[in-house]
C-alpha cells in the first residue's frame, strides 16, 4: 500500500469538487461511491476509484452537485 494513493477526505472532496460534508452524505447514500479505508483513526480514500467514479458521474454543477 502507497499512501500517496490515497487521498484524505479534505483532499477527496477537492478532487471530486465537492464540499466536505458532500462526501460523507455520498459514502453514506451511493451504492456506487468509492468507500474509505480506516487506517488508525483516518478514512482514506484511493484516488485513482475517486477519479473513475467522477467520470463516470460527472458533475453537473460547479459544486456540490449530486451525481446523475
Amino acid at each position: 500500500m502507497n499512501i500517496n494513493d490515497y487521498a484524505t477526505a479534505d483532499e477527496a472532496a477537492e478532487l471530486l469538487g465537492i464540499k466536505r460534508r458532500s462526501l460523507y452524505t455520498y459514502v453514506r447514500r451511493l451504492k456506487d461511491f468509492p468507500q474509505p479505508v480506516k487506517i488508525g483513526r483516518s478514512l482514506l480514500f484511493d484516488r485513482q476509484t475517486l477519479i473513475d467514479w467522477r467520470a463516470k458521474h460527472p458533475a453537473r454543477r460547479k459544486r456540490d452537485s449530486p451525481p446523475a
